[in-house]
């Protein structure tokens, strides 16, 4: 190892231990940039490795601060009062890392209705200060179901929000068909999230006390 990756490794190291977060990429730049200018949501898919139907995902920018972002996705008992998408959620167990919660999603456009327990891990922090939030079904009529959060601080007041969302049903349906409705969910899930957050952090300003 030479001088110059010596001092990179150091400095990397101390930004962990720190607990500062690590400038985000390019990529994430550039989204943040386009949707904090058009306030839109953009959906998107993802491949999953072993099954063919991709995640549908959904990402908007917020204005407001990382803690308040997670504070709305991880109140899970609510979903069903602020995701349209979420036709039930109930908290059902809880652990230092983890909160089991029944959900129950529409999909084919109310023709089913997907039931899964599944368990969310306590958020999990990336190198450039993303907090990571990973739901995966632990019981439910479905192949699989997964629900994945990632929170990036784009700085102090202002944070990039993604949702991805896994069902793969128990009878044989085109991936097509599956994957644009989770992408629709991600969106409304994403959309309804900052509008929660950036209320809170609205009311929050309003209720400070004012320097004299």
């Amino acid at each position: 190892m030479n001088r110059w990756t010596r001092t990179v490794v150091a400095a990397l190291t101390a930004v962990s231990l720190l607990g500062i977060p690590m400038l985000a990429g390019a990529d994430t730049k550039d989204d943040a940039n386009r949707l904090r200018a058009s306030r839109a949501t953009e959906r998107y898919e993802v491949a999953v490795s072993g099954t063919s139907i991709k995640a549908g995902g959904g990402r908007v920018f917020v204005n407001a601060p990382l803690a308040a972002v997670r504070r709305v996705v991880t109140d899970y008992a609510h979903y069903e009062d602020f995701m349209p998408r979420f036709k039930r959620s109930r908290v059902v167990g809880k652990t230092a890392r983890t909160t089991d919660v029944y959900l129950q999603v529409p999909i084919l456009h109310g023709a089913a209705t997907v039931w899964s327990l599944t368990r969310f891990e306590a958020p999990r922090r990336l190198a450039d200060g993303t907090e990571v939030i990973e739901g995966r079904m632990v019981q439910g009529n479905v192949k699989d179901f997964r629900a994945t959060w990632y929170l990036t601080p784009i700085d102090d007041q202002h944070t990039l929000l993604r949702a991805e969302l896994l069902i793969v049903p128990s009878l044989p349906l085109p991936g097509s068909m599956v994957t644009g409705e989770l992408a629709y969910a991600a969106d409304k899930g994403v959309t309804a999230s900052r509008g929660r957050a950036e209320a809170a952090t609205v009311r929050v300003a309003n209720t400070a006390p004012t320097t004299p």
